[in-house]
């Protein structure tokens, strides 16, 4: 999953980055709502946390944009206003949840895994797909209650194929879904790290999961 953290405070950027890219999120940072724009216009984001009170563009009318776009990211609310009037006004405009400052990150960690399960329609937090099963709180998948060692972009590569079910993935998507923009890699990591991947799932007897479709990406039926 890819997060947009968009915060005027380094410190608390840094930190939710950090935080969040530790959970297996591939997260980008910006520091004010015209940089939040800006990255919004390259890259499609499961779930943007957005401070209101910035320089330049507020959250307020970032919100308003994202709205006007019609995208389709979730947006997780990250403010020091406590009042009623200023949720009621970021729910109004579009917001999906609303959390206060100060605030524990394993609270903020679990609502932005909740939004990105709404953002693909997902009523719990367990993936299956025959003999697998993954649940993205605890971040492990099983094949007949065995766990796989998968690493945790190897985890994060999966979920992916598996919340686009039957939908062919070019590597530049999926790579774009898994590396923040800082990343200095380039996207034929992704086809390292689908063998490893496919490597795994062999192992456990599920070596036909994912197919390549040559010259158009990876699926997963």
């Amino acid at each position: 999953m890819r997060i947009l953290v968009v915060d005027d405070s380094e410190r608390l950027r840094s930190a939710l980055a950090t935080g969040l890219a530790g959970s297996g999120f591939a997260v980008d940072q910006a520091a004010d709502g015209g940089e939040a724009l800006s990255y919004l216009h390259s890259a499609d984001y499961d779930v943007i946390v957005l401070d209101l009170m910035m320089p330049v563009i507020d959250g307020i009318g970032v919100l308003r944009e994202i709205r006007r776009r019609e995208l389709h990211c979730r947006v997780l609310i990250l403010s020091a206003r406590d009042q009623i009037g200023d949720r009621v006004q970021a729910l109004d405009l579009g917001a999906d949840d609303y959390l206060v400052k100060p605030f524990a990150f394993e609270e903020l960690r679990a609502r932005v895994q909740a939004l990105a399960r709404r953002r693909h329609d997902e009523r719990a937090p367990l993936l299956t797909h025959g003999k697998l099963s993954i649940d993205t709180v605890a971040q492990n998948a099983r094949v007949d209650d065995e766990v796989l060692p998968l690493t945790p972009k190897e985890f994060s590569l999966l979920v992916l194929l598996l919340r686009h079910r039957g939908r062919t993935m070019s590597r530049e998507a999926v790579f774009e879904h898994l590396y923040s923009s800082e990343s200095t890699a380039s996207d034929k990591v992704i086809e390292v790290l689908m063998s490893t991947l496919r490597g795994k799932l062999s192992k456990a007897g599920l070596a036909e999961l994912i197919e390549t479709r040559r010259g158009f990406g990876y699926l997963v039926n």
